[in-house]
Formats: structure tokens, sequence, C-alpha cells
């Protein structure tokens, strides 16, 4: 199984923990991002016991909430129960989407494993995590790996020990990203995407963590092959990534905006469209009388002129056709013959 399909860009709509820990907000994120046009509907499997200490710290933009609750307190609110996935899973054939989700622990990655997931999703917290990096390695099934927060050594030595077991690279793609919520333009540096295939010859996306769309659309402009961005029903709910998400009408315009560039960008051979075509012997110019001339006259510059349209003798062939005696009588206007 490919990791894209090479026709068009992959979209993942992250809904995450937009869910706000209710079931039915789930489902309704599974149908507006069906009906937005997305491939496939991601959440997040975690188990806040095996996630973070008792006293682990909020992130800034966590503390921004204004909830007295600690970081533990807050994930667990957040969990799925095990059922659960069932429904969502029946909630996205219903709707034709592709359900996926991301674990952030080994328990829970063998829990997905059995729902028959078409691939893994590695977060960014993961990629320096050696043990959950070598369970993945050993599955055979495609893998995206986000690499926020890292640099290209620690992104090399991640992708060094997802291919050292029964992962192949055909089937690893990796996604640039920008671990903040909302993250900021000048810190985007969606150059990176190219940097990422130059070096590492992999399928190459973008996690977007951008107000708006416009970062999306210009990363597959740059190449990228996966999109995945956050979608909420109102970025006012209260939770951790609502603020950093767009809401399904914005999504549904990302996705638009993403199949015209994916059409825009064509085959990069630089011809005449089909359709310039005839715009071309309009737009363009020929060699023409300036006036009206008499057989075997000397053709000069006082006597041609260049103008529209441009099914006569091409201006480029001027050089060659001044000098030559005129091989008729040419009216005013009338296109040069040679």
């Amino acid at each position: 199984m490919n990791i894209v399909d090479h026709c068009k860009t992959l979209i993942i709509a992250e809904v995450g923990v937009n869910h706000n820990g209710d079931l039915n907000i789930a489902k309704t994120l599974i149908q507006e991002a069906a009906k937005a046009g997305a491939d496939v509907v991601k959440f997040q499997s975690f188990n806040a016991d095996l996630l973070v200490t008792e006293n682990a710290p909020k992130a800034e933009y966590q503390k921004d909430l204004k909830q007295n609750d600690s970081h533990y307190d807050m994930l667990k609110k957040l969990e799925l129960a095990g059922n659960d996935y069932i429904e969502l899973i029946d909630e996205c054939k219903i709707h034709n989407i592709e359900f996926l989700s991301t674990a952030f622990d080994l328990d829970n990655l063998d829990f997905l494993l059995k729902l028959n997931m078409n691939r893994i999703k590695i977060p960014s917290g993961e990629i320096t995590n050696l043990p959950f990096l070598k369970r993945v390695s050993s599955i055979d099934l495609p893998v995206i790996l986000s690499t926020g927060m890292a640099d290209l050594r620690e992104v090399k030595e991640a992708i060094d020990i997802l291919l050292s077991n029964k992962l192949s690279k055909s089937n690893l793609s990796i996604l640039h990203c920008t671990s903040q919520y909302p993250a900021q333009f000048h810190e985007i540096n969606l150059q990176a995407i190219k940097t990422l295939k130059s070096k590492f010859g992999l399928e190459v996306g973008y996690s977007d963590h951008t107000l708006g769309i416009e970062a999306s659309v210009a990363a597959v402009a740059l190449g990228a092959r996966i999109i995945e961005k956050h979608i909420t029903l109102d970025t006012s709910l209260p939770g951790p990534d609502h603020k950093a998400s767009i809401e399904p009408d914005d999504f549904r315009d990302m996705i638009s905006a993403i199949r015209n560039i994916e059409i825009g960008l064509g085959d990069g051979i630089k011809k005449a469209s089909f359709a310039e075509i005839e715009m071309r012997n309009i737009a363009r110019k020929s060699l023409v009388a300036k006036k009206s001339i008499s057989k075997d006259e000397i053709l000069s510059e006082q006597n041609i002129a260049v103008k529209r349209p441009g099914n006569g003798i091409s201006p480029m062939l001027l050089e060659e056709v001044l000098g030559s005696k005129a091989v008729k009588n040419f009216k005013r206007d009338e296109l040069i013959i040679i």
C-alpha cells in the first residue's frame, strides 16, 4: 500500500482531542471532515497515566486556557474509551472516510493495530522515543512521521531506526511541522519541506498548526503530498487545540484550494497550453506591409511593420526578410509572404 495516492495530496482532518471527551462531538467531526472532502480523520489515543507524570507542566498555550487543572488532569478528561473506537470506526465507514488515530504509548499502539488501521501516524513528541520507534519498525504498514521540534540529525536518527526492520522506505513519509498552537508564520519555515525531501528522498507532507488555510495551500505548492490540519466545530470551545484549528467551512475551502493548486501545478513542462494556441495567434505579431508595396520592391524597415495578428511571418525573422524583393503587390496591413 502506498503512503499517498500519487494523483492527489492526502488530506488528514486532525480531530485529535477536539471532541472534548464527548463521543457525539467526535462523530459530528467525522461527518464534517467527510463532507469537507478529507481523506482521513484522525484522533489521538493515550492513557494519561502512561503519557505524563502527575507533576508534568502544561505548555504555555495550555496555560492560556485559564483552567486550573493539571496537565495530567486535562489529558485524563480527553481520553477515549476502548468501546468508543468501535463506534468511531463504524461512523467513518458510514461516511466513507478513513479512520486513523495516533498512539502516544506502546499499549495504545498495540490496541490500535488490532483495529486494522491502514497506516500508523507517529506524533512529533515520539520522534526520540526509541522503544516506540523500534516497535513501529517491526510493523509492515505505511508510517507517517511528524518532525515537529526536531532538527535534521534527530529526523535522520528516527528514520534509520524505523527502516531497521520490516518497514520499507517506500512505506515511510515525513511531515514538516512546527509544534506551536497556533504556530506563527515567521516560525513555520515552509522551505524545510524541500530540504526534507532533498535530504531523505521520502514523501514529505506538512502538519499545519497555523491559523487559516494559507500555509497548507502553500505547502502543497512547495511539494507537500500530505496535509494534516486540525478541525473543530467551534474555535472558541474550551480545550487545548481548538484555537489552532479551523472550522468545517474553512476546512472545505482549504481542500478546494489544494485541489485547485494540484491541477495548477501541471507536469512542469514549459509549453503553450491548449487554451493558449488561439490566443497566441491573436496576441503575437507578424510582419505586415507598413504601406502599399509593389512587386519586386525591396523590403525594408521603411515599408514593413510589426503588428498583430500572429499568424504570419514572425518578427523574429525580420532580419532574414529585409533586403529581399516583394513577391507580389501588398496592400497596407497585409501579411508579408516571401
